[in-house]
């Protein structure tokens, strides 16, 4: 398998051309990527608006996913481009939580669990000619749906708390637009959001400065959907 040019990076992966059809996306830590194939491929059994998923045999590094290369912006894009505003984004991203969240569980005897993202925003959202895409399944797991509602707040409320980013304003729009979707489907329990932050301010790839933030993102949550 020939490996091309560098399409993107993330905090902890990169991704890269292999052909017109097909990206490798490979953990630079060497994390085992196989827990996440196995989701993904569970997950698209469902109809779930994900990359479809390339073979992996027992000579597939494991750090290694094949994915469907994908073609669009990503959803952050076309929201700083004005090719989309808040209101239609944050309809998406709450209809993409509320469809994952239908999905059963796999492992968990929960009869509530559903399967999570845990890191569903505008960045890990991709605008294709078939629809939305959601990619970056590094941190899914199982559980209560509320948790990736507050997650997903949560993310968008860093932002928008942060002086010093250039998308500050458009979180912000976008959070106000997407809180009263979220509430319909359930809301953010106190506890729920609680145990976000806390997983934002252990995640290794935050910096000083993002860890700071979370505890006024929190609170803006709270004042919005009291």
């Amino acid at each position: 398998m020939r490996i091309g040019e560098l399409l993107g990076a993330g905090r902890s992966a990169d991704v890269y051309a292999l052909d017109e059809k097909w990206v490798l996306r490979r953990y630079r830590d060497g994390m085992d990527a196989t827990p996440e194939w196995i989701v993904m491929s569970y997950l698209g059994a469902h109809g779930y608006p994900l990359p479809r998923l390339g073979p992996r045999d027992a000579e597939t590094p494991p750090c290694d996913l094949m994915l469907q290369r994908l073609t669009g912006p990503t959803m952050l894009d076309s929201l700083l481009g004005g090719g989309l505003s808040a209101p239609d984004a944050a309809a998406v991203l709450a209809g993409l939580l509320a469809e994952l969240h239908t999905v059963p569980a796999r492992l968990s005897p929960h009869p509530e669990d559903r399967i999570l993202h845990l890191d569903l925003h505008p960045g890990n959202v991709m605008l294709t000619d078939r629809g939305p895409v959601v990619i970056d399944w590094s941190n899914t797991r199982e559980g209560a749906p509320a948790a990736d509602r507050a997650m997903s707040s949560l993310i968008l409320a860093q932002v928008a708390v942060d002086p010093r980013s250039r998308a500050a304003a458009g979180a912000r729009a976008l959070l106000d637009a997407l809180l009263p979707h979220l509430s319909a489907s359930g809301g953010i329990p106190a506890h729920h959001l609680a145990e976000a932050a806390a997983q934002r301010a252990a995640n290794p790839t935050m910096s000083p400065h993002e860890v700071a933030l979370i505890g006024e993102a929190a609170s803006l949550i709270t004042e919005l959907t009291a």
